[in-house]
């Protein structure tokens, strides 16, 4: 014999399935309202948490956002306006090792000469590490035929200086800087629309031994990925563990890309809230019609002894249940959807993010609670009425 509880549990789920499938039509409109909602959430979610490293790796393509410089009056000896190479060691030199990594480079001026020219002509030398992925900036190009960059000997000379001095892929280049004498193998004729046409790249070696100022580096360009937060905060690190560096933002890069990082996290958090409240809406509307064809069936639940508490209970389980059911389904949906839109929008399809999804569905149910307001009119019907058709 089953106790008064389970049996009590037991009527409690079939009255609620009876209440789910008593007017179909109505509650599949509900559900369908839900399930949009959802999955328009859940796709503008996505976005948003996708937007933060798309936006981030956008920006990059722009180059450096940071540079590390010395610190002045540092008081080092040697090469007072020069960094010492050991801070590389806090900086990755690659983008896949972290979410920043930083290009050191050397600078200075030499006189630079090829076979086809020997009278040497006066020009910066920015001593890096070629070949290394980041190390360019936006429309940098090689505009001639080059080679692969294989060696620490290889070079690339600036298209305005090349031209100068007859230099093309395959020439050698001779630098000379008082009594330090380099050469390096062109591998390409470099464009950059910038002051690096009339300079000549060089293996950041060369150009220390040039220079005469071994492992010391002028600056630093600095790579740093992620939302203004991330990046204030891995900053605010680095400059914690190098003291003896400036670390200033390339201002342009830096506002803007938070700029419009919060523009857009606002635009879309702003949608996601205005579909919110249309769904609720929705869904509220509908409730009601449901709260008035229901009044005679709670009437008759309270006339049988059925408490008002219970009774409220039932048509929020069926709210939850449809709230449920939307947003599992809609969410579900929606991540495909953002897959799509983030292909549209930065041409690259938006990775689905998992935190999303349970986000969607729990905010899609509090949405169905929250419209079944209106169910709450039930807790006024009184039997007597019911009976005498006056409800």
């Amino acid at each position: 014999m089953s106790t008064p509880g389970v049996g009590n549990r037991a009527m409690f789920w079939r009255i609620v399935r009876r209440l789910l499938g008593a007017n179909r039509g109505r509650l599949f409109v509900i559900l369908l309202a839900l399930a949009a909602g959802a999955a328009v959430t859940a796709a503008l979610l996505n976005l948003q948490v996708d937007a933060k490293q798309r936006i981030a790796w956008e920006f990059s393509i722009f180059g450096p956002n940071f540079i590390v410089t010395p610190q002045e009056n540092s008081g080092e000896a040697a090469g007072s306006n020069t960094l010492d190479e050991s801070i590389l060691s806090v900086l990755p030199s690659k983008p896949h090792e972290s979410n920043f990594y930083g290009i050191p480079f050397l600078y200075l001026i030499a006189n630079i000469s090829s076979e086809g020219s020997p009278e040497a002509k006066q020009a910066g030398v920015a001593g890096t590490n070629l070949g290394y992925p980041g190390f360019g900036g936006p429309g940098w190009k090689i505009v001639s035929k080059s080679l692969p960059i294989s060696s620490a000997t290889d070079c690339l000379a600036g298209v305005n200086l090349a031209t100068a001095i007859h230099l093309q892929a395959g020439s050698i280049a001779h630098l000379q800087n008082g009594d330090h004498l380099e050469q390096c193998t062109v591998a390409g004729v470099l464009s950059t629309g910038g002051s690096e046409d009339n300079q000549i790249l060089v293996s950041l070696r060369i150009s220390q031994r040039l220079a005469g100022l071994p492992r010391r580096l002028s600056l630093v360009k600095l790579v740093v990925f992620g939302t203004p937060k991330e990046i204030s905060d891995r900053v605010a690190v680095l400059r914690q563990r190098l003291p003896q560096a400036d670390i200033r933002p390339i201002r342009q890069l830096a506002e803007g890309e938070a700029k419009i990082y919060n523009r857009i996290s606002g635009l879309l958090t702003a949608t996601v809230v205005i579909v919110l409240l249309l769904t609720g809406l929705c869904v509220m509307a509908a409730m009601t019609n449901v709260a008035m064809e229901r009044r005679n069936d709670v009437g008759l639940m309270k006339a049988i002894g059925g408490a008002t508490r219970r009774v409220l209970r039932l048509f929020m389980m069926e709210a939850v249940l449809l709230g449920l059911a939307g947003g599992m389904i809609g969410a579900a949906a929606g991540i495909f959807l953002s897959i799509w839109l983030g292909k549209q929008v930065f041409g690259v399809a938006a990775q689905p993010r998992l935190i999303v999804y349970p986000v969607a569905v729990a905010l899609t149910t509090i949405v169905a609670i929250l419209s079944a307001y209106p169910l709450r009119r039930l807790a006024s019907v009184r039997p007597a009425s019911v009976f005498r058709g006056e409800a």
